[in-house]
């Protein structure tokens, strides 16, 4: 079983920058992929970015050249680097983790196939 913390939500300028951090807990923390994804208000949740357990990223292209997916093993934590905010990316962001050993490219962007999820950090972009 593995327990997903997410901080470093706020609010923030458009342009600006935030960096997300998810601390894990239970399980191999290194043998996971880890998944960003967002929800903003009335809307379904949305792939944002991934990292396998060998360390390759995948993004949304919505997010592409603003942000990056970072791990460190040694802290159990997964990060999540935003830069040059727009107001619509403002919603509540999640982390979440699953082994994905039988997919080729060893991560999903559908949430529904994440097993485990932190509890959420908004992050509120103004104009």
């Amino acid at each position: 079983q593995v327990q997903l913390v997410e901080s470093g939500g706020g609010l923030v300028q458009a342009g600006g920058s935030l960096r997300l951090s998810c601390a894990a807990s239970g399980g191999t923390f290194s043998s996971y992929a880890m998944g960003w994804f967002r929800q903003a208000p009335g809307k379904e949740r949305e792939f944002v970015a991934a990292i396998t357990w060998n360390a390759d990223t995948y993004y949304a292209d919505s997010v592409q050249g603003r942000f990056t997916v970072s791990r460190d093993n040694a802290k159990n934590t997964v990060y999540l680097q935003m830069n040059s905010l727009k107001p619509e990316d403002t919603a509540v962001y999640y982390c979440a983790a699953d082994h994905f050993f039988a997919s080729g490219t060893y991560y999903s962007s559908d949430y529904r196939r994440y097993h485990y999820w932190g509890q959420g950090t908004q992050v509120t972009v103004s104009s």
